[in-house]
């Protein structure tokens, strides 16, 4: 139930972030939300009090623009006011559209794909030269995976046995302009990925069992760096925006944003 409540919040104040901010990539933040609710629930090793603390695990959103998704979640956690979340998107607001390192809890700042997994493969050689237990995490999507540096990064990290790392793909098969199939087809992928020495796991994106077992379970395999694939639904949660392209650059209006409430059967 605490991963179905904060999964709620996420597509609530998502929807009305971007809504105010009259900005876009409401989708991916809602296709996510199940995967980021128990990250911060049950799995990640982090501090609100302490956001800089050493030990802490390391949390990547290499898909940058869905950063109202997490941002919700660190005010949930405490990391920083509730209030902030109004100011998402705004003129001298504290939260930026895409993902900020200004902000409390946020590791990294990133916005143009590709950039999350090699700056967490970095994080995990560092941790494991330094002789550290504490894992990175980091959340990828369909769009990440056309880059060359992911793919540079994959290589890297299997040659470096980053048991450590753990890359998670909110696997929504839809990207900016269409669907993943039709710009650069992924398939197969689990095929692909164990070419390359990653152990790989495929999992119900939105069954909150799959996602703790999944991720409680890691590494995969011992000096393998795991990915979890789990397959999702862009805009899951709020029925117009469901499975469409138009939902990464499209936010609800005044009348969608009441019909998107009453679908999630929450008003903030």
């Amino acid at each position: 139930m605490e991963y179905l409540r904060l999964a709620t919040l996420i597509r609530a104040y998502a929807v009305r972030m971007t809504h105010r901010g009259k900005s876009g990539h409401v989708g991916s933040s809602l296709s996510m939300a199940d995967l980021i609710s128990v990250l911060y629930t049950k799995i990640l090793r982090v501090n609100p009090s302490q956001p800089d603390w050493q030990e802490r695990d390391r949390f990547i959103l290499s898909k940058g623009h869905a950063a109202a998704g997490v941002y919700v979640a660190l005010a949930e956690k405490g990391f920083f006011p509730k209030d902030w979340l109004d100011t998402y998107y705004q003129d001298n607001g504290r939260l930026s559209g895409h993902i900020s390192h200004h902000v409390p809890g946020v590791e990294f700042s990133t916005g143009s794909l590709g950039h999350g997994l090699p700056v967490a493969a970095g994080m995990a050689i560092n941790a494991k030269r330094k002789n550290k237990n504490y894992r990175i995490f980091a959340l990828l999507s369909d769009g990440d995976c056309n880059e060359g540096s992911t793919w540079e990064s994959i290589m890297f990290a299997a040659q470096h046995h980053l048991d450590n790392l753990i890359a998670i793909l909110d696997y929504n098969k839809i990207q900016a302009l269409g669907r993943s199939k039709d710009i650069i087809d992924l398939e197969p992928l689990t095929e692909k990925l164990k070419a390359f020495h990653w152990a790989v796991k495929e999992i119900n994106g939105h069954n909150y069992q799959q996602i703790e077992d999944a991720l409680t379970n890691v590494p995969l395999e011992s000096s393998k760096p795991s990915f979890i694939i789990a397959h999702t639904i862009k805009g899951k949660g709020v029925s117009f925006f469901e499975d469409t392209v138009s939902c990464h650059y499209k936010y609800a209006n005044e009348e969608e944003l009441e019909k998107a409430y009453n679908e999630l059967g929450v008003k903030i």
